[in-house]
């Protein structure tokens, strides 16, 4: 039997999405518990609601316009908060008050991919953690400037680059490829570009798939098993 290879896993993800919170402490858990399995791991916009205008809204309107009765909202986030704890994430849904159009924060989120190995996770966490645990609007370019700072980014060409339109049209295009690919709910875990693990798994569950595409992948059976 070959030695693992490699791999790559994409995540399309939004960071206004609890379980893509959760499903990234999962994976990284996953990816711990297989430690013989290298990663590149890249992570892919997706807009649970693109039509937010740019400056945001009322979460609080925005949950009641959604889900109407206050009484499930608040049975969703006790829920959420208990899967969150016992994955080390302090939920605090009731500092959230402006519920954030997600556009810039994936341009941040794709710029970080040309820095350093693991400043593209790190902003990625940095961004679910101020929004979820910090109820801070990650829409505001402010915030995502100081999120790309603390994540090893220039603050300064993130700063100059959110000022303009760059790559706003390339996000866009990636979310529309992820929906032709058959993508309608976060997080979706793409491995090698073909296997794909949707929601937030458990960590054994995602690791075991991490196992069997990189054994796939150096037994020359990954294309294989496709056709």
């Amino acid at each position: 039997m070959a030695h693992p290879l490699p791999i790559t896993i994409d995540v399309v993800s939004d960071v206004v999405c609890p379980w893509c919170y959760i499903g990234r402490a999962r994976l990284e858990k996953a990816l711990e518990a297989a430690p013989e399995v290298a990663v590149d791991l890249r992570w892919r916009p997706f807009q649970l609601d693109p039509t937010i205008p740019p400056e945001g809204k009322s979460r609080h309107a925005y949950l009641t316009d959604k889900f109407g009765d206050e009484a499930r909202i608040r049975q969703m986030h006790e829920q959420i908060s208990a899967v969150g704890q016992a994955e080390g994430i302090a939920f605090d849904f009731d500092a959230i008050e402006t519920a954030p159009n997600t556009l810039n924060a994936h341009r941040a989120i794709r710029w970080a991919a040309t820095a350093e190995p693991g400043v593209q996770d790190g902003l990625v966490g940095i961004l679910f953690a101020l929004y979820f645990e910090k109820g801070m609007n990650i829409g505001d370019p402010a915030i995502l400037i100081e999120a790309a700072k603390d994540a090893g980014m220039d603050a300064a060409v993130v700063e100059t680059l959110l000022a303009t339109d760059a790559d706003k049209a390339e996000v866009e295009q990636e979310i529309a490829t992820a929906q032709q690919m058959g993508v309608t709910g976060v997080p979706c875990f793409l491995l090698e570009g073909r296997y794909a693990v949707v929601g937030a798994q458990e960590a054994a569950t995602l690791a075991d798939a991490v196992r069997q595409v990189a054994q796939a992948k150096a037994d020359g059976t990954l294309q294989k098993d496709q056709t």
